[in-house]
């Protein structure tokens, strides 16, 4: 059962954009049999297989593990809301499946040739997996940083001209939705972190917030992670594309660089690798290298603000909803610092 006090109590009176982001946040994934997956699997794509449950945020998200020892993920939901994200992520992986210098996973058809399936109140997709070390289990060091900003460039290349279903659907993620976080503040302790947040939150409504307008916006991935980036023999690939829409393009490249920010030594804390290897694939605007940093903090701070929450909300599931929010912390306190204005 979705808790819906938190939702009426913070947003409530927000605007129904905001309330319906939430709404899909404040509840955990469905849960299934495994047995339900195998016979979807069957009925739909003629596969037989072996299923485990993956940890995710919204949708369930499944192993299947074939008898040659092919791995596929299938991902199913019987909620609207995931059923929506799930037309965008298996339109995005179709799209992309001609782009030679984009790594992302490959979309199975179902025996029908659909995209989707839906049977009764279930829809999901199947896509390939991806093999390989996951970013955040390797050391970063600058190439590889470089590596990942090029690669980052060349997804939202890709993705410029792509019209896609379910691309402006209410997604907390959005920034459309930053405004309207405050109300979560409640749930970070007091302290440091809590003052960063605030001050990171403040800076976005007043300065960035009304030039938003101004940027280039297209369908983004959205939530380039470390947990979301694998490192492959090819070069660096994107996976899990279910908080992706409709945003200015800068926020891909504001979500990974500040995911990156450790060293105290330079202004950026390390991002400035990964900013360099994006710009050498799209260079970046003077309204964009003018707005960045402070759209970093206001990713880490909105990220520090869902996560505490949700952790509040789900207590049991605290470690998965935590497992970016150390790195967000350590970032924005190294791009608070006052010299980080002129980086």
């Amino acid at each position: 059962m979705a808790p819906t006090a938190p939702i009426a109590a913070h947003f409530g009176d927000g605007p129904a954009f905001l309330r319906a982001a939430a709404e899909s946040l404040a509840q955990l994934p469905d849960t299934a049999e495994p047995e339900t997956g195998e016979f979807l699997l069957h009925a739909y794509y003629g596969i037989k297989a072996a299923l485990t449950t993956l940890s995710s945020e919204v949708e369930r998200t499944c192993v299947a593990m074939l008898a040659d020892g092919q791995r596929l993920i299938l991902k199913t939901s019987n909620r609207v809301s995931a059923c929506d994200s799930f037309r965008f992520q298996s339109a995005v992986l179709a799209e992309l499946e001609n782009a030679a210098d984009v790594i992302v996973p490959r979309v199975i058809r179902t025996d029908q040739g659909g995209l989707l399936f839906e049977h009764e109140d279930t829809g999901g997709y199947l896509q390939t997996c991806v093999d390989g070390p996951a970013l955040h289990t390797l050391v970063h060091s600058p190439a590889l940083l470089h590596d990942v900003g090029a690669g980052l460039a060349r997804l939202n290349r890709a993705m410029a001209t792509l019209e896609l279903p379910g691309a402006r659907r209410p997604v907390l993620w959005n920034l459309q939705c930053w405004n309207g976080l405050a109300r979560l503040q409640r749930y970070v302790p007091e302290g440091p972190t809590a003052c960063h947040v605030r001050q990171a939150m403040a800076d976005y409504s007043e300065a960035i917030a009304p030039r938003l307008g101004e940027l280039d916006w297209q369908a983004t991935h959205n939530d380039p992670s470390p947990f979301n980036m694998i490192a492959t023999p090819q070069g660096v690939a994107f996976i899990d594309f279910g908080d992706g829409g409709w945003n200015p393009r800068l926020q891909d490249l504001a979500i990974a660089a500040g995911h990156f920010v450790s060293d105290p030594a330079l202004p950026l804390g390390g991002a400035e690798h990964l900013i360099a290897g994006y710009a050498s694939i799209l260079p970046l605007s003077a309204l964009e290298v003018e707005l960045l940093p402070g759209l970093m903090r206001a990713r880490q701070g909105a990220l520090i603000l869902i996560n505490h929450w949700r952790a509040h909300l789900f207590p049991d599931a605290a470690c998965y909803i935590m497992k970016n929010v150390h790195r967000a912390e350590r970032g924005l306190a190294l791009l608070s610092r006052s010299e980080t204005a002129a980086a």
